[in-house]
């Protein structure tokens, strides 16, 4: 006998039981989805795929199967990050050829425009189906249908959106009509909030029969190359097929007794929080919150600008999949879609990303990567193994504040013991290199003190521009907790398998 309780934006303890999964993600349809997985008896990969795909319908301008992303599992004692980031395009294709074919959308925020680019050049090499099938084959112990299965629902019968991703649908609703196939795909989520997508339920229906290793030989390459050549787009076949799920050793850190696993380089987001936690780290644990708080805003400052000069990366929207299963086995996911390009892969109901046609991406110039290369990013899944023996699996969506979110949280674990959902709420803090962002709730002497740093802006309320942190833990008694963010809607949920 299964049960299964999920909450939207808060937090799940159970009492100690003989075996407990916990997942947090940021939709109720995408836990749902890893729920029903780990009913069926699956492991936290198998959840973590499940959620991933469904995720692609009901929070569909942040991640997709033509984005990119990293899965850190830590499955038998050992962590492996797996990076199936975005790659450069244009393999194959002389240097003068490699020309940017961008449409320019002005995107309206609270206060100010912003010009993105999307279209056809603007798509870099997908990573997540190759990403996705990959850990299928390494660790899954269902079906492929069995794990596609809750998303091709969504996909048939509709999914409503949250109110966040309403509000992202409102922002880049010209890139969503960019194509005759996007406007056809999301038109209709525009006026009354609901997404079907019966085009990815059947590309889901002939991947799971097929299995592809990837996008290389996936249902819709012909169709997709053909478009970009039509159009101008650098994406090649070449591209396809050189791509390369990459297994990477994570990045370790200590701090206070905790172990801080993280995504090493060639992304930078947990290098980011390693130095930051440094500096921390140099303070005296009994130090008022107010200095390490400062401390944690120069380091990352600091930390941040040395790692931009390293490479192009990325730190477009994002999200996460946080699961821990009733055998300990821990996966925290992160995947993007960038800013989203309007590009569909024809016929599949996938859209792809735009992360080439992010101006603030690529100080160097639009296309002047080398073809390959492996794009960089602020991302971060995250595993902590706090000093009492927890385990908390977490990461999180939101841009350059993916650093900021995590370092909040895991400053409030580790020092101030705090209960996983409390740490997730708890009052952030972010430096964008010329403010710093304050929610309510900080100390007044603690403003004060970031003053001297550099100019405060003071949010009135909590704000999805904050980051969604979504995180697990298993305690050494075998209990489980979940806990998600309220800046996005997110959702959480415990199993518990009698």
């Amino acid at each position: 006998m299964v049960a299964i309780k999920i909450t939207m934006s808060g937090g799940i303890a159970c009492p100690a039981v003989a075996r407990q999964a916990a997942v947090a993600a940021g939709n109720p349809a995408t836990v749902a989805a890893a729920t029903a997985v780990l009913r069926r008896g699956g492991n936290a990969v198998d959840a973590a795929l499940a959620a991933g795909f469904a995720a692609a319908v009901a929070e569909p301008t942040l991640t997709s199967l033509g984005g990119g992303g990293f899965m850190l599992v830590r499955s038998v004692g050992v962590d492996t990050l797996h990076d199936f980031f975005v790659d450069a395009p244009g393999r194959g294709q002389p240097v003068g050829d490699r020309e940017p074919h961008f449409t320019p959308v002005t995107v309206s925020f609270s206060g100010a425009d912003q010009i993105f680019h999307a279209g056809y050049g603007s798509v870099a090499v997908p990573g997540v189906l190759d990403g996705y099938l990959t850990a299928f084959r390494r660790y899954a112990t269902l079906p492929l249908t069995d794990l596609v299965a809750p998303a091709q629902k969504l996909a048939t019968e509709g999914v409503g959106l949250t109110a966040s991703q309403q509000e992202v649908f409102g922002l880049l609703r010209d890139i969503l009509s960019l194509t005759p196939e996007a406007h056809q795909t999301y038109g209709a989520v525009l006026t009354d909030g609901v997404l079907v997508n019966p085009s990815y339920a059947e590309f889901l229906s002939q991947v799971s029969r097929e299995l592809p290793s990837g996008w290389r030989d996936a249902p819709g390459k012909a169709a997709l190359l053909e478009q970009m050549n039509a159009h101008h787009g650098l994406l090649s076949a070449k591209d396809l097929d050189a791509y390369q799920v990459v297994d990477r050793l994570p990045r370790r850190q200590t701090f206070r007794g905790a172990t801080v696993t993280s995504n090493p380089a060639p992304s930078f987001g947990g290098s980011i929080v390693a130095a930051a936690l440094t500096e921390i780290g140099a303070e005296a644990k009994s130090a008022n919150e107010t200095g390490r708080l400062v401390a944690a805003m120069k380091a990352l400052s600091e930390a941040t600008s040395s790692a931009k000069s390293s490479g192009p990366q990325s730190s477009a929207g994002t999200t996460h999949i946080s699961v821990i299963d009733a055998d300990g086995m821990a996966v925290a996911m992160t995947t993007s879609n960038g800013s989203c390009s309007g590009v569909m892969v024809p016929d599949t109901g996938v859209q792809l990303n735009n992360v080439m046609g992010e101006e603030d991406l690529h100080p160097e110039g639009f296309h002047a990567t080398e073809p390959g290369t492996r794009i960089g990013s602020m991302m971060a899944p995250t595993l902590l193994d706090l000093p009492d023996g927890t385990l908390v699996a977490l990461g999180s969506g939101g841009s350059e504040r993916i650093r900021s979110a995590l370092l909040r949280v895991i400053v409030a674990l580790v020092d101030g013991g705090y209960p996983l959902q409390e740490a997730v709420n708890a009052p952030r803090i972010h430096h964008d290199g010329a403010t710093i962002h304050v929610e309510p709730g900080v100390r007044s002497h603690t403003l004060a003190a970031l003053t001297d740093l550099a100019p405060v802006r003071a949010w009135p309320a909590r704000n999805l521009y904050f980051g969604g942190v979504h995180a697990v833990s298993a305690h050494p008694d075998g209990r489980k907790e979940a806990a998600s963010d309220p800046r996005r809607d997110g959702a959480s949920a415990v199993v518990t398998i009698d």
